[in-house]
């Protein structure tokens, strides 16, 4: 186990389509693939003692991809909860969502907000799905529900600072991500968690997300416990 873990880990999964394409496969059964990994991943880092655990699932862009292809992507997610809550209630994680529920098909809303009841007094890791998720739309809803506010006089322009700003935010109480992860060898962010990854440390490897293991994520880790983390000090106020 590496000696020092992220508190909230952060991946974008990325690579299902091309790792179906590389074995001629339909894109859907990368996406297949990709639900057995995330299984996986869930589960060891929650046995490594993660408190908050991120997964970049489904963008507000991917509502762009053909209509049979996000069909499937939610069936997939209605599978995934149906299969999964059980082990999630009975391994004590807390399941929460992140995004724009409103285009999520009403069934699919229906299970994703009964396991995030279900389990929200689980007290071990958080698993936070992001669906139909974008940052920037995020910060746009933020800045909606303070200008409400300043505008019935109930808040002072003044008076709003980061602090108070993120508390308009998704899940107010899910910390800044420590580690951010990407699959697949792309290098970018796409829209995610813009907020919180401010101070992140990011990670790239060029393994398609479905050939993830265990020992990926691992790698990943041990190599942000030796990074020093400075939040825009000098080497000598840190602690190397």
């Amino acid at each position: 186990m590496p000696d020092i873990l992220p508190v909230h880990l952060a991946i974008i999964m990325d690579g299902n389509g091309r790792w179906a394409k590389q074995r001629k496969m339909p894109r859907i059964m990368g996406h297949k693939k990709g639900v057995d990994v995330v299984n996986k991943v869930v589960r060891h880092a929650s046995k490594l003692g993660i408190k908050y655990l991120s997964l970049f699932a489904f963008s507000m862009e991917n509502w762009q991809r053909p209509g049979d292809e996000v069909s499937f992507l939610m069936r997939l997610l209605d599978e995934y909860i149906e299969k999964e809550l059980n082990t999630i209630l009975r391994e004590n994680i807390r399941f929460t969502v992140t995004g724009n529920m409103e285009m999520i098909p009403e069934g699919t809303r229906n299970k994703l907000m009964n396991a995030s009841d279900r389990s929200a007094d689980n007290t071990g890791m958080t698993l936070n799905l992001a669906l139909s998720y974008g940052g920037r739309a995020e910060i746009a809803d933020a800045a909606r529900q303070i200008a409400r506010l300043a505008a019935s006089g109930k808040l002072r322009p003044d008076d709003i600072n980061e602090d108070n700003f993120l508390q308009f935010m998704y899940h107010p109480e899910i910390p800044d991500v420590d580690l951010l992860i990407r699959t697949s060898g792309e290098l970018r962010i796409s829209n995610f968690m813009l907020w919180r990854i401010a101070y992140s440390e990011l990670y790239f490897t060029g393994k398609l997300w479905p050939d993830i293991t265990e020992e990926d994520i691992d790698e990943a880790i041990e190599d942000f416990a030796g990074r020093t983390r400075r939040f825009g000090k000098t080497d000598d106020q840190v602690d190397i």
